[in-house]
């Protein structure tokens, strides 16, 4: 998937925009606004927690690192055996595991609260009044959405990202 992001100067405007994109086959669930907290946003697909904030990032790296220290754990407790008694590959799948899960909470609960780093560009414009549009849509989809978006819009500045 790639994201689309765009800056629409009014909800009027933004609404028609979502209207056309969801004619030309984009669900619903691929569309996600996000507006000054004064922008009335009603009837908009508002962006959700996934898309404002650093979460998934979060829980993904989390479970990397803590599988990680996990995994380093259970190589300790296999080389080190604890009152001598011998344990197996069940050490490493335990700590593994285990790290993985602690990580992702840990780093989850931290990334939830930090906000989405991918849209600081867009930031002032936000305050200053714009709704920002997000719009995934498969690799393979991005160059026809562009010119849809453009046929009938042809001064957007429409920005390609990954999404998060």
């Amino acid at each position: 998937m790639r994201r689309l992001n765009f800056l629409i100067p009014d909800t009027e405007l933004t609404l028609s925009i979502v209207s056309e994109l969801q004619q030309s086959g984009i669900a619903r669930s691929n569309l996600h606004v996000i507006g000054a907290i004064t922008r009335n946003l009603k009837g908009l697909p508002t962006a959700n927690i996934w898309q404002k904030t650093e979460l998934a990032r979060g829980l993904i790296m989390g479970a990397l690192m803590g599988g990680l220290a996990g995994l380093t754990g259970g190589v300790l407790v296999i080389a080190f055996p604890p009152g001598g008694v011998p344990l197996g590959a069940q050490a490493l799948a335990i700590g593994g595991g285990a790290g993985a899960l602690v990580g992702a909470a840990m780093l989850g609960l931290m990334k939830g609260n930090e906000h989405n780093h991918d849209i600081d560009e867009y930031k002032k414009d936000i305050e200053r009044g714009h709704i920002l549009l997000m719009v995934d849509v498969p690799r393979a989809d991005v160059d026809a959405t562009i010119d849809n978006i453009l046929q009938l819009h042809p001064d957007a500045l429409i920005k390609v990202s990954e999404p998060k």
